[in-house]
Formats: structure tokens, sequence, C-alpha cells
């Protein structure tokens, strides 16, 4: 029989080989974590629910806004209105879209990150898992450029509100220095072609345009397009991180493709 001290030894050293593939393994694992795509993912995630969340309610008070203070007639805006619940439907889409597309580049970077790094013996690259790569890397390129756009369409009514938000804190400057009648002071919302000419009354000065501002639904309506287009820059930055992460990844692998076919002669 074994020594009771060279027992304790042995346990104690398979316990420490133990430990040691353990913190091996957790290293190996956590190498292998595409921490660019987490961190898109999580942006791009959080700047579509943004975008969507409160694009989708500040256009349904922008449309109660504008019926009852500047279009009182419902047949002048009624091409607006279907453009809008139109809108909506496509904030539904864009949302949906984007939930699966963030899983699939999560997925997708868990897969070159493993791939790039062979962290799996038989899990390395592959003509089709290359394939894949390449098609991610233009896709989200195109994504890239239409997601600029949304940003610069989603600045468009942040403006118009500041316009009118702004033209009230003159009224409210010249009031109080009696220099100016609050009056001449107008907004004319057919001027940016959300409402045709004919719409009545299309405008509002002085104390009406004041009290516009002070309404909840402008309040609302004004802060959550300042989220919403925040929300758009926010996916933007995301599918940037996307572009470099998803064309390091596929430079890497057509690199080592290449690697591996030269080793084979």
């Amino acid at each position: 029989m074994k020594p009771a001290m060279e027992t304790a030894a042995e346990e104690n050293a398979e316990q420490s080989q133990e430990k040691k593939g353990c913190f091996e393994c957790c290293i190996k694992c956590l190498g292998g974590v595409p921490y660019a795509s987490l961190v898109a993912t999580i942006l791009c995630f959080s700047g579509v629910a943004l975008f969507c969340g409160c694009g989708h309610v500040a256009l349904t008070g922008t449309v109660s806004i504008l019926e009852q203070h500047f279009s009182t007639t419902a047949s002048d805006h009624a091409l607006l209105s279907e453009v809008i619940q139109l809108m909506q439907y496509v904030i539904y889409g864009i949302a949906s879209f984007f939930f699966l597309y963030g899983i699939i580049l999560l997925a997708e970077g868990f897969y070159t990150t493993s791939a790039v790094k062979e962290l799996h013996g038989e899990f390395k690259t592959t003509a089709c898992g290359r394939c894949i790569s390449g098609m991610f890397v233009f896709l989200t390129y195109v994504l890239g450029v239409a997601w600029l756009g949304v940003f610069g369409f989603s600045a468009v009514p942040v403006f118009m509100f500041y316009n009118i938000w702004s033209t009230c804190e003159v009224i409210k400057s010249f009031q109080t220095n009696m220099t100016v009648p609050g009056d001449q002071i107008c907004v004319d919302i057919r001027q940016y072609g959300i409402i045709p000419w004919n719409a009545v009354p299309g405008k509002a000065c002085g104390p009406i345009l004041e009290n516009i501002c002070n309404t909840n639904e402008f309040y609302m309506s004004y802060h959550l397009f300042i989220v919403a287009c925040a929300g758009a820059g926010a996916t933007v930055i995301a599918l940037l991180i996307y572009m470099m992460a998803t064309t390091y990844n596929y430079a890497v692998l057509k690199f080592k493709s290449r690697e591996d076919c030269c080793t084979k002669f």
C-alpha cells in the first residue's frame, strides 16, 4: 500500500491538473467570443429599438398635431395619413428583420472567430464558410449605406420641430421685450411639403403657435423624434462595427484558405 503522503500528493496533483485544464478551457472559450460582433449586436438592438419604438409613437403624435392645428380638412392630409400608416408598418418590418439579422451576424461572428483561431479541429476554413462570410460583408455594407439614408431622413422631423420650437422661443422673447407683436411671427407647415398648399389653416401665428408648443403632444413628439434619430445613429455605428469585423474575418479566412492550400503540396 502507498503511504498516505504519496496518495495525498497524487490527489493534489490530479486536482491541480483538473483546475489547469478547466482554466485553459475557459480561456479557450473566451478567446472564441467575437467581442466586436457582440458589442455591435447590443448597439444594433438598442438603436433599432429606439428608432422603431420612438419613431412609431412620434409619427402618431405628428398626425394628431397636424389634424388639430394645421389641416382641419381630412381630405387635405389623407395622403399624409396613409403614408405615415405605411411607415409604421415598415417600422414593424425593420424591427423584426434587424432582430433576426443581429442574431445571425452574432452567430456568424462566432463561426468565423472559431475558424480563424482554429479552436476546433475540424471547424476551420471551408469554401462554404468563406462564401457565407463574403455574403454578410456585402449585405452589411448595403445595409450600412441604407441606414445612413434612414439617419438623414430621421433628422428631417427633428429639424422641423426644432424650427417650430425656436419660433415659439422667439415669440416669448418678443413678448417679454415688447419690441415686435407676436402675431406677426408665424410657422407655415406647408413649406415643408407634408401638407398641400391649399390646406387650411396651414400655418399658426403668435399665441396660437405658442399654445401648440406648450402641448404635451408637441413636447413628446419633438423629443421622441430626437431619440429616434439618435437610435438611427447608433444603428449606423453598429453596422460600421459589423463592417469592420466581417471584413477582417473574411480577409483572414481568405488568407488562411490560401495558406492551407499551399501547405498541402
